[in-house]
């Protein structure tokens, strides 16, 4: 490692920022001896904010029907061989009774841009919910949604919205996506959120087809000038049935690496081990915590419907991924030093 990059990391961890081409150059600087120093750098920072805890999320899988045809996804519209399912209002709050029981203190309903799951319909999803568990956190990541209805939903009482930008470069962003959708509807979808009081979730694939150190660059910038209350990177691991089903899959050290980096953008980032890293790598999400993360997400979705929730091949559905199996989530955990901690776990500002 060079003098130079070392001092990009000691200006990173100071001050929080680096210019576009500072970050092109420390993300070109990845190297066994630059990520080192990174992780003690996020560590410490990480530490000093949230201690050892690792909080929990209960993922509830609500649909896979999707109106979208984005190239890199496995619920795409445009494929057949998916096997369509949609969750009842009965089954998500039976999910929710399971996972309160279990002490979890936060719900993420994920789906695909389900046309059925209207306001009214995920309002009252969202009401329900709140009323069965006051004092849990609700968090929706149910795509591009209008501004009215972001409001809607926050009057029913969502207090989190996960949005992942997939990458903050135009060009990039259309090669990924089909033409109906948009760059600049997708960061319309961001600012909305933000000014409507919701916590705030913003993130990208690592290793995505067409991703350069500069696109990279872009998206680090992204995160420093929005400060988004938690933010979702996880490698691109490809599906048969999209177009990059022969592209490569993102690493895990690619990964972990722009993991630190985030941290010490925003030191108190809510930042997910993903379940992505666990499928590429058997410890993949004990890494991404030891990089500086201190979220994971475990399926609370009925086991007849996870392996159907496939973004991408061989997404890992059994196991420590299923919150029946906290306990082993708290072992996996408690070997690298870490405690699973179920509360709401809100970002500390």
């Amino acid at each position: 490692m060079t003098e130079r990059v070392e001092r990009l990391v000691k200006s990173l961890a100071s001050n929080h920022r680096l210019q576009l081409e500072e970050y092109q150059e420390l993300v070109e600087a990845q190297s066994p001896e630059t990520a080192a120093i990174l992780v003690e750098q996020a560590v410490a920072v990480r530490r000093e904010i949230y201690g050892n805890a690792v909080y929990v999320r209960g993922l509830i899988e609500v649909s896979n029907i999707c109106k979208n045809d984005c190239l890199y996804c496995g619920i795409r519209r445009s494929n057949s061989h998916c096997d369509r399912y949609r969750l009842s209002l009965e089954d998500i709050l039976s999910c929710a009774a399971e996972g309160y029981r279990l002490g979890f203190r936060t719900f993420v309903l994920q789906g695909g841009e389900d046309p059925f799951f209207t306001d009214q319909v995920l309002s009252s999803i969202v009401t329900a919910l709140k009323s069965a568990h006051p004092d849990c956190a609700v968090t929706l990541s149910m795509g591009e949604r209008s501004r009215e209805s972001y409001q809607l939903l926050r009057e029913a009482g969502a207090d989190r919205y996960l949005l992942r930008h997939e990458t903050a470069d135009r060009a990039h962003y259309e090669t990924l996506h089909p033409a109906g959708m948009s760059f600049d509807n997708r960061m319309r979808c961001l600012r909305d959120l933000r000014d409507l009081g919701y916590q705030v979730g913003c993130g990208f694939m690592v290793g995505s087809p067409g991703q350069t150190s500069r696109t990279l660059a872009k998206d680090l910038k992204f995160i420093e000038e929005f400060k988004p209350d938690m933010c979702g990177i996880g490698p691109f691991v490809p599906h048969k049935d999209t177009a990059f089903r022969d592209q490569p899959a993102g690493t895990v050290e690619q990964t972990c690496y722009l993991l630190s980096i985030i941290r010490l953008i925003h030191p108190p980032v809510l930042l997910p081990a993903t379940t992505a890293l666990g499928t590429i790598h058997p410890e993949g999400r004990e890494l991404g915590i030891l990089a500086g993360a201190n979220v994971v997400m475990p399926n609370l979705s009925p086991v007849s419907v996870r392996k159907k929730y496939e973004l991408y091949d061989n997404k890992i559905c059994t196991g420590e991924e299923s919150a029946q199996c906290r306990d082993c989530l708290s072992a996996r955990m408690a070997s690298v030093g870490y405690e699973i901690v179920t509360a709401r776990g809100d970002i500390k500002k």
